[in-house]
């Protein structure tokens, strides 16, 4: 365990030099950081980064697929084939990835502003909400289980986020 005053052989002005002093934020860090305050800004921001990052998963996922008839096709009607399915993948993640992205920040930063706190329940209340709204195309049953297993992952995900990162 050490000690926090300098040893007997060290020097102390060496130890005080590492210290480094107080800086305020710069102007422009102030105005980067109200920006971001803004739950407009927040969210439209995340929804570009999903979908962007759905158009990568998108690329990924419909490059597995094999084509059905691929005995029947020559080589070239199976890239082609290939391209349009990825090209597919890609604008159907790309679109339900930024939706997620663009609802759950929302969602995030109301319930944040309203309660006045940045703790874990406000993700847990922006994951039910998003869960909720991405099932409302579908039945009853499939609501509550959808709405339900997306609240505990974006739950579970940002436990993890600011466990690892903050």
């Amino acid at each position: 365990m050490a000690s926090p005053e300098p040893s007997a052989g060290g020097d102390a002005a060496s130890q005080s030099a590492a210290v480094q002093p107080l800086q305020l934020p710069t102007p422009e860090e102030i105005k980067g950081q109200e920006m971001m305050n803004n739950c407009a800004v927040r969210s439209v921001l995340s929804g570009v980064m999903g979908g962007g990052l759905g158009v990568l998963m998108g690329l990924f996922f419909g490059a597995l697929e094999n084509p059905i008839m691929s005995e029947e096709m020559t080589a070239r009607q199976q890239i082609v084939y290939q391209a349009k399915q990825m090209g597919r993948k890609s604008m159907s993640h790309a679109k339900t990835f930024a939706v997620m992205g663009l609802i759950f920040s929302a969602a995030e930063c109301v319930v944040e502003k309203a309660r006045a706190k940045h703790d874990i329940t406000n993700s847990a209340v922006a994951g039910c909400v998003t869960g909720g709204a991405l099932a409302a195309k579908g039945q009853v049953e499939g609501q509550s289980y959808s709405s339900g297993s997306r609240c505990l992952c974006y739950d579970i995900s940002d436990s993890l986020t600011n466990a690892i990162f903050l």
